[in-house]
């Protein structure tokens, strides 16, 4: 982040590592997706490709 004044390096620190942990939690939880996201692909491309 860039040094601006009146920002408190410990509570972006705080706000940085809590983003990253619930973007880390939205990926765990769409992880049971993949294999069905990539049957969805799978089957759309044989069926455009001959």
């Amino acid at each position: 982040m860039a040094r601006v004044g009146g920002r408190n390096l410990a509570m972006s620190w705080i706000a940085g590592v809590i983003c990253t942990a619930v973007i880390g939690a939205l990926i765990w939880f769409s992880m049971p997706m993949m294999p069905v996201l990539a049957a969805f692909a799978g089957d759309a491309l044989r069926s455009i490709l001959p």
